[in-house]
């Protein structure tokens, strides 16, 4: 029997099979036109009994000849359309990828959507330029030209993005054990008054804050009225209010009000206790404001002359240009602006080292203020810039995102010594830790060595504003050792710690794991690792503060998630203390809400007016969030819904 030839038994496909079987060649496979079954070896018999035995019925409806050559290749414009369709998704779907990430980077860096237009023309005339040697140059530039980036459309991204954002939020949250809320409002610049509500829940080994939401106050803002716009958004977003365990304000009436406060209320419709914290950079502002009263005659100069010589355009160039004659490092004087915790000190610093000209400017402008040459008036001034330099250095160390309630308390309790100590530095005479006060003393001794300088007044000065603090932060002090238990769990006091602010806790186990913790070696030594850890972070904080390098303090792991990293570790044994800490690890400022209304003026500036209030929450949530949208996801739900 003769042997067939190869070419017989394996061959191409041939164009016939089309009009014949109602097959294509795709990719060196036949497919079938009717259901799309796929045959590799491209043997006519193999083709043929596919045809013969699955579409009998089509094969009767269209006879061999012109019908079925008709039907095949309506068939075949069918799928080649499909084909092009599937394509131009494609690529639309590369570009509304883009078309999100574009959106968010306008979002982000609080630009209008109208700018989308103008960043479309811009990426256009530089790859233009850019790509000019590419060979593929015409379909980079079509690609650009094809990603929609109208103001509409960066408006519909934005949107999208927050509400994919605002849904991991809720589901985080809920799923967490505990949350706690910093509260705060602000008016913007359309006179609404801005409801600003950030979460803190622990999500694993991250410790999350969280701009839930910029709710708006069209009319009053009591405390009825923010509590019942705020419990409107809780039962709208199905947020699970049983997991409260603290909130934090900024102390206003309308917040802390006895019986018709937010807070209250709250407690009220929770029929529990919630922990309540007067947001402790509010209170060391309100301790700092003690220098105000005792030396406000000073203060009240300086701000007079600054507004003189500032605030008037001539005086204004007229004094920068003297500064500029003599040398001076400075380029002129600040504004003082009483909304701003740091300025008082940053206005006294530079009216400081400006002094000498400040005499001098004064003096051609035949304006007297025989203060400045004053000996117990200068006395006073230098001291309160030395105090308010002081003042500063605990702010900015409560500032930043991350911090604990613990390192908070700890920096307030510090200073308290610190002024203790400042006191018998006065007293003394010493004035190591005043150096401006220090330097004008030696130069009044070096003058007249006779004179007096009355250095006890200033102790009293230094002696009331310990008392002021002192008599602050009371919610801070009656709750050390639950603050404490964070890092110190193996040093723990059962009975001094109160669990009745947190919910499901059984003191029965907390007692049981903490005595078994104290004596299990292994994880005290864990929580004795953690410490030095935290230490040599705080070192770390501490020389890249002196050096001014912020960019690179960032980037270091905050120590709350060094907290909680710790604490997951430990294994389930100790569940009931891994609840209590994250618990514990709750807001005890309200510096989120204060970045937050940054962010808000930036957004909503007098150029952006008429923002509408939902946009302005969707702008807000994407530049605060920590969670990255997944713009791909999105876009691929778009391209599902076009093929509908």
């Amino acid at each position: 029997m003769a042997k067939r030839k190869k070419d017989e038994e394996y061959r191409t496909f041939q164009p016939e099979w089309t009009e014949e079987f109602a097959f294509v060649e795709t990719s060196g496979t036949a497919v079938c036109l009717i259901c799309n079954d796929k045959i590799s070896s491209m043997k006519r018999s193999n083709i043929k009994r596919h045809f013969d035995t699955r579409h009998a019925a089509f094969a009767s409806k269209y006879p061999a000849g012109d019908n079925r050559k008709k039907a095949c290749q309506e068939l075949l414009k069918r799928v080649q359309a499909s084909q092009q369709h599937l394509r131009v998704w494609t690529q639309q779907g590369d570009g509304n990828s883009a078309s999100f990430a574009g959106s968010l980077a306008i979002v982000r860096n609080g630009k209008p959507f109208t700018d989308g237009d103008f960043a479309k023309a811009f990426m256009l005339d530089v790859a233009n330029e850019l790509f000019d040697d590419f060979a593929n140059k015409d379909k980079i530039i079509k690609r650009i030209k094809d990603m929609p980036l109208s103001a509409r459309t960066v408006h519909d991204r934005t949107m999208m993005m927050s509400n994919q954002v605002e849904e991991r939020q809720v589901k985080d949250l809920n799923t967490a054990p505990y949350f706690s809320l910093a509260l705060d409002e602000s008016t913007d610049v359309s006179h609404v008054s801005q409801f600003s509500v950030i979460a803190r829940y622990a999500v694993g080994d991250t410790l999350r804050e969280e701009s839930l939401a910029v709710l708006p106050m069209k009319a009053s803002t009591r405390g009825e009225d923010l509590f019942k716009t705020f419990m409107e958004f809780a039962k709208e977003k199905k947020l699970q209010m049983d997991k409260l365990i603290s909130v934090c304000t900024d102390g206003a009436p309308c917040m802390v009000g006895k019986n018709r406060g937010f807070v209250a209320l709250l407690r009220e419709k929770e029929n529990r206790p919630i922990l309540t914290f007067h947001c402790i950079l509010h209170q060391e502002a309100l301790c700092a404001q003690l220098c105000d009263k005792q030396l406000g005659d000073v203060m009240s100069l300086v701000i007079r002359i600054v507004n003189f010589i500032v605030a008037r355009a001539l005086n204004d160039r007229q004094f920068k240009s003297l500064l500029d004659e003599v040398g001076s490092h400075y380029p002129g004087l600040l504004l003082h602006s009483n909304v701003r915790w740091l300025s008082r000190g940053k206005v006294l610093t530079r009216f400081a080292a400006c002094l000498s000209e400040i005499r001098t400017f004064l003096e051609m402008k035949d304006i007297e203020h025989p203060e400045l040459a004053n000996t117990e008036w200068l006395l006073k001034f230098y001291y309160l810039v030395d105090i308010t330099e002081h003042l500063n250095q605990l702010n900015v160390k409560m500032q930043g995102s991350g911090n604990t309630i613990l390192s908070l308390q700890q920096a307030v309790f510090a200073f308290e010594n610190k002024l203790e100590l400042f006191i018998v530095d006065i007293e003394t005479s010493r004035l190591l830790h005043f150096d401006k006060l220090r330097e004008f003393k030696a130069a009044c001794t070096e003058s007249d060595p006779a004179q007096h300088l009355d250095l006890q007044q200033l102790a009293d000065f230094t002696s009331n504003l310990l008392q002021s603090f002192k008599a602050r932060f009371g919610e801070f002090r009656a709750h050390t050792c639950l603050f404490k238990f964070i890092t110190h769990p193996h040093e723990c006091a059962v009975d001094k710690v109160d669990l009745s602010y947190i919910p499901g806790v059984s003191v029965r186990d907390f007692e049981v794991e903490v005595a078994d913790l104290k004596a299990t070696d292994m994880w005290v030594n864990k929580f004795k690792s953690l410490n030095d850890d935290l230490e040599k972070l705080a070192r770390q904080q501490a020389d890249l503060a002196s050096k001014h390098k912020w960019t690179e303090m960032k980037k270091l792991q905050p120590a709350d998630q060094l907290i909680m990293k710790t604490w997951n570790e430990l294994p389930v044994t100790y569940r009931t203390l891994q609840r209590v800490s994250i618990a514990v690890l709750m807001f005890g400022s309200t510096y989120a809400c204060e970045q937050s209304f940054s962010h808000l003026k930036h957004i909503k500036s007098n150029l952006r007016s008429r923002l509408s209030d939902e946009s302005l929450n969707a702008c807000m949530k994407l530049n605060l969030t920590t969670y990255q949208p997944d713009y791909k996801a999105i876009s691929k739900t778009m391209q599902h819904q076009k093929s509908h």
